[in-house]
Protein backbone atom coordinates (compact mmCIF):
# COMPACT_ATOMS: atom_id res chain seq x y z
CA UNK A 1 0.00 0.00 0.00
CA UNK A 2 1.32 3.39 -1.09
CA UNK A 3 1.33 6.53 1.12
CA UNK A 4 0.20 9.78 0.04
CA UNK A 5 1.56 13.04 0.93
CA UNK A 6 0.46 16.40 -0.93
CA UNK A 7 3.58 19.11 -1.55
CA UNK A 8 0.81 21.74 -2.24
CA UNK A 9 -1.80 21.18 -4.85
CA UNK A 10 0.30 20.42 -7.67
CA UNK A 11 2.66 17.93 -6.51
CA UNK A 12 1.72 14.53 -5.48
CA UNK A 13 4.77 12.16 -3.55
CA UNK A 14 3.76 8.71 -3.74
CA UNK A 15 5.74 5.94 -1.43
CA UNK A 16 5.88 1.89 -2.55
CA UNK A 17 6.56 -0.52 -0.98
CA UNK A 18 9.36 -1.60 -3.28
CA UNK A 19 9.93 -1.47 -7.26
CA UNK A 20 7.53 -3.85 -8.22
CA UNK A 21 4.69 -1.79 -6.17
CA UNK A 22 5.87 1.35 -7.76
CA UNK A 23 6.08 -0.14 -11.36
CA UNK A 24 2.34 -1.27 -11.19
CA UNK A 25 0.79 1.42 -9.94
CA UNK A 26 2.94 3.30 -12.68
CA UNK A 27 1.78 1.40 -15.67
CA UNK A 28 -2.06 1.31 -13.97
CA UNK A 29 -2.03 4.81 -14.28
CA UNK A 30 -0.48 5.07 -17.84
CA UNK A 31 -3.16 2.45 -18.95
CA UNK A 32 -5.98 4.38 -17.28
CA UNK A 33 -5.38 7.19 -19.29
CA UNK A 34 -4.62 5.78 -22.58
CA UNK A 35 -7.78 4.29 -22.29
CA UNK A 36 -9.60 7.41 -21.48
CA UNK A 37 -7.34 8.91 -24.06
CA UNK A 38 -6.61 6.86 -27.29
CA UNK A 39 -4.62 9.31 -28.84
CA UNK A 40 -2.49 9.50 -25.86
CA UNK A 41 1.01 11.41 -26.58
CA UNK A 42 2.94 9.33 -24.20
CA UNK A 43 6.62 11.01 -23.15
CA UNK A 44 8.92 7.88 -22.67
CA UNK A 45 12.11 8.08 -20.31
CA UNK A 46 15.09 5.07 -20.93
CA UNK A 47 16.81 3.69 -17.80
CA UNK A 48 16.03 1.32 -15.18
CA UNK A 49 13.29 3.18 -13.22
CA UNK A 50 10.78 2.95 -15.82
CA UNK A 51 11.59 -0.65 -17.52
CA UNK A 52 9.24 -2.33 -15.28
CA UNK A 53 6.32 -0.32 -15.56
CA UNK A 54 6.92 -0.59 -19.68
CA UNK A 55 6.94 -4.05 -19.53
CA UNK A 56 3.40 -3.91 -17.18
CA UNK A 57 2.03 -2.16 -19.90
CA UNK A 58 2.98 -4.67 -22.54
CA UNK A 59 1.86 -7.37 -20.89
CA UNK A 60 -1.19 -5.98 -19.80
CA UNK A 61 -1.99 -4.92 -24.11
CA UNK A 62 -0.39 -7.81 -25.65
CA UNK A 63 -3.30 -9.48 -27.00
CA UNK A 64 -5.43 -5.70 -27.40
CA UNK A 65 -3.14 -4.59 -29.87
CA UNK A 66 -6.08 -2.32 -31.24
CA UNK A 67 -5.95 -0.27 -27.79
CA UNK A 68 -2.81 0.87 -28.78
CA UNK A 69 -3.44 1.67 -32.63
CA UNK A 70 -3.53 5.50 -31.81
CA UNK A 71 -1.14 5.71 -28.71
CA UNK A 72 1.41 8.06 -29.80
CA UNK A 73 4.97 7.67 -28.20
CA UNK A 74 7.82 10.69 -28.32
CA UNK A 75 10.96 9.53 -27.36
CA UNK A 76 12.84 11.93 -24.17
CA UNK A 77 16.43 11.43 -25.24
CA UNK A 78 19.18 10.13 -27.39
CA UNK A 79 23.05 9.58 -26.94
CA UNK A 80 24.82 10.95 -29.89
CA UNK A 81 26.55 9.31 -32.12
CA UNK A 82 25.37 5.74 -31.82
CA UNK A 83 23.24 4.19 -34.81
CA UNK A 84 20.26 3.11 -33.92
CA UNK A 85 20.68 -0.87 -33.99
CA UNK A 86 23.23 -0.38 -31.50
CA UNK A 87 21.71 -1.95 -27.90
CA UNK A 88 23.11 1.03 -25.92
CA UNK A 89 20.64 3.51 -27.55
CA UNK A 90 17.63 4.82 -26.08
CA UNK A 91 16.14 3.73 -29.46
CA UNK A 92 16.94 -0.19 -29.07
CA UNK A 93 15.26 -0.10 -25.58
CA UNK A 94 12.25 1.15 -26.60
CA UNK A 95 11.53 -0.84 -29.66
CA UNK A 96 12.29 -3.83 -27.11
CA UNK A 97 9.58 -2.62 -24.61
CA UNK A 98 7.41 -0.54 -25.91
CA UNK A 99 7.31 0.20 -29.81
CA UNK A 100 7.85 -3.79 -30.80
CA UNK A 101 5.37 -5.08 -28.19
CA UNK A 102 2.28 -2.33 -28.29
CA UNK A 103 2.98 -2.36 -32.33
CA UNK A 104 3.56 1.36 -32.48
CA UNK A 105 3.90 2.70 -36.37
CA UNK A 106 6.30 5.25 -37.25
CA UNK A 107 3.45 7.80 -38.05
CA UNK A 108 2.84 7.32 -34.02
CA UNK A 109 6.42 7.89 -33.08
CA UNK A 110 8.50 10.74 -32.85
CA UNK A 111 12.43 9.76 -31.55
CA UNK A 112 15.98 11.41 -31.87
CA UNK A 113 18.35 9.46 -34.23
CA UNK A 114 21.48 9.73 -32.50
CA UNK A 115 23.85 8.75 -35.38
CA UNK A 116 22.00 11.94 -37.50
CA UNK A 117 24.28 14.02 -39.21
CA UNK A 118 23.37 17.18 -38.69
CA UNK A 119 22.24 16.77 -34.82
CA UNK A 120 21.37 20.74 -34.51
CA UNK A 121 18.54 19.65 -37.53
CA UNK A 122 17.66 16.58 -35.95
CA UNK A 123 16.66 18.24 -33.09
CA UNK A 124 14.96 21.22 -35.33
CA UNK A 125 12.86 17.84 -36.73
CA UNK A 126 11.93 16.39 -33.59
CA UNK A 127 10.81 19.93 -32.26
CA UNK A 128 8.52 20.14 -35.08
CA UNK A 129 7.13 16.99 -35.23
CA UNK A 130 6.59 16.83 -31.35
CA UNK A 131 5.29 20.47 -31.86
CA UNK A 132 2.52 19.79 -34.51
CA UNK A 133 0.97 16.94 -32.15
CA UNK A 134 0.70 19.21 -29.51
CA UNK A 135 1.32 18.92 -25.44
CA UNK A 136 2.49 15.51 -23.98
CA UNK A 137 -0.57 14.14 -21.98
CA UNK A 138 2.02 12.48 -19.36
CA UNK A 139 5.68 12.33 -19.43
CA UNK A 140 7.41 9.73 -17.50
CA UNK A 141 10.87 10.78 -16.09
CA UNK A 142 13.51 9.05 -14.51
CA UNK A 143 15.61 11.18 -12.10
CA UNK A 144 19.81 11.73 -12.61
CA UNK A 145 21.81 11.75 -9.23
CA UNK A 146 22.64 15.28 -10.31
CA UNK A 147 19.20 16.53 -10.78
CA UNK A 148 19.10 15.98 -14.54
CA UNK A 149 15.92 15.19 -16.64
CA UNK A 150 16.80 13.91 -19.82
CA UNK A 151 19.78 15.19 -21.00
CA UNK A 152 18.34 19.18 -19.48
CA UNK A 153 22.02 18.85 -17.36
CA UNK A 154 22.73 21.31 -14.58
CA UNK A 155 24.11 24.62 -16.12
CA UNK A 156 23.55 28.33 -15.89
CA UNK A 157 20.79 28.28 -18.04
CA UNK A 158 18.56 25.67 -19.55
CA UNK A 159 17.29 25.01 -23.03
CA UNK A 160 13.37 25.65 -23.37
CA UNK A 161 13.14 22.48 -27.05
CA UNK A 162 14.55 19.85 -28.03
CA UNK A 163 18.39 20.62 -28.22
CA UNK A 164 22.17 19.01 -28.27
CA UNK A 165 23.48 18.66 -25.19
CA UNK A 166 27.01 18.48 -23.57
CA UNK A 167 26.92 15.20 -21.17
CA UNK A 168 27.90 15.55 -17.98
CA UNK A 169 30.09 12.98 -15.84
CA UNK A 170 26.99 11.53 -14.13
CA UNK A 171 25.08 10.56 -17.10
CA UNK A 172 28.67 9.26 -19.16
CA UNK A 173 28.69 6.97 -15.58
CA UNK A 174 24.95 5.59 -16.54
CA UNK A 175 25.03 1.52 -17.14
CA UNK A 176 23.57 2.21 -20.61
CA UNK A 177 26.60 3.48 -21.90
CA UNK A 178 29.88 3.86 -19.42
CA UNK A 179 31.67 0.56 -20.57
CA UNK A 180 32.01 1.82 -24.40
CA UNK A 181 35.46 1.78 -25.80
CA UNK A 182 35.00 5.26 -27.43
CA UNK A 183 33.09 7.68 -24.85
CA UNK A 184 30.81 9.90 -26.18
CA UNK A 185 30.36 13.63 -26.34
CA UNK A 186 26.83 14.71 -26.30
CA UNK A 187 23.10 13.39 -26.12
CA UNK A 188 19.96 15.13 -27.55
CA UNK A 189 17.08 15.60 -25.68
CA UNK A 190 13.84 17.53 -25.22
CA UNK A 191 13.94 20.56 -23.16
CA UNK A 192 12.40 21.95 -20.14
CA UNK A 193 9.48 23.54 -21.94
CA UNK A 194 8.57 20.68 -23.28
CA UNK A 195 8.76 18.73 -20.20
CA UNK A 196 6.95 21.30 -18.80
CA UNK A 197 4.38 21.71 -20.85
CA UNK A 198 3.41 18.25 -20.64
CA UNK A 199 -0.10 17.81 -19.09
CA UNK A 200 0.81 15.27 -16.20
CA UNK A 201 4.97 14.31 -15.43
CA UNK A 202 5.49 11.16 -13.69
CA UNK A 203 8.69 11.53 -11.43
CA UNK A 204 10.07 7.36 -11.19
CA UNK A 205 12.55 7.05 -8.43
CA UNK A 206 13.27 3.83 -7.08
CA UNK A 207 16.71 2.24 -5.13
CA UNK A 208 18.60 3.74 -1.83
CA UNK A 209 21.48 5.05 -4.59
CA UNK A 210 18.68 7.59 -5.38
CA UNK A 211 18.04 8.64 -1.87
CA UNK A 212 19.95 11.87 -1.70
CA UNK A 213 18.65 13.72 -4.98
CA UNK A 214 15.35 12.52 -4.12
CA UNK A 215 15.82 14.32 -0.46
CA UNK A 216 17.08 17.44 -1.92
CA UNK A 217 14.24 17.35 -4.15
CA UNK A 218 12.02 17.02 -1.71
CA UNK A 219 13.09 19.22 0.98
CA UNK A 220 14.71 22.36 -0.99
CA UNK A 221 11.76 23.54 -3.22
CA UNK A 222 13.56 26.42 -4.80
CA UNK A 223 14.19 26.28 -8.37
CA UNK A 224 17.31 26.56 -9.99
CA UNK A 225 19.24 25.85 -12.99
CA UNK A 226 21.90 24.27 -11.66
CA UNK A 227 19.51 21.47 -10.14
CA UNK A 228 16.62 20.70 -13.16
CA UNK A 229 14.31 18.46 -11.34
CA UNK A 230 13.76 21.29 -8.50
CA UNK A 231 11.76 22.96 -12.21
CA UNK A 232 8.84 20.52 -11.43
CA UNK A 233 7.85 22.72 -8.77
CA UNK A 234 6.47 24.74 -11.35
CA UNK A 235 4.35 22.27 -13.09
CA UNK A 236 0.52 22.18 -12.10
CA UNK A 237 0.44 18.16 -12.23
CA UNK A 238 3.69 16.05 -10.88
CA UNK A 239 3.63 12.76 -9.90
CA UNK A 240 6.19 11.53 -7.99
CA UNK A 241 6.16 7.99 -7.46
CA UNK A 242 9.58 6.17 -5.20
CA UNK A 243 9.72 3.10 -3.38
CA UNK A 244 11.11 2.67 0.21
CA UNK A 245 14.72 2.20 -0.31
CA UNK A 246 14.73 5.53 -2.27
CA UNK A 247 12.33 7.25 0.62
CA UNK A 248 14.27 6.13 3.20
CA UNK A 249 11.55 4.36 4.37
Amino acid sequence: MATHTHFGRSFQFFVHSDYEELSHWASRTILHRAVQKPDLILCAATGSSPTRTYELIAEAWSNRRNLAARLRIVKLDEWGGLPPDDPATCEAYLRRLLLGPLGISNDCYVGFRGDAPDPAAECRAVADRVGAWGPIDVCVLGLGLNGHLGFNEPADALHPHAHVATLSPESLAHPMVRDRATPLRYGLTLGMADILSSKQVMLLVNGRHKRDVLRRLLDDRTVSPRFPASFLWLHPNVYCLCDAEAAGD
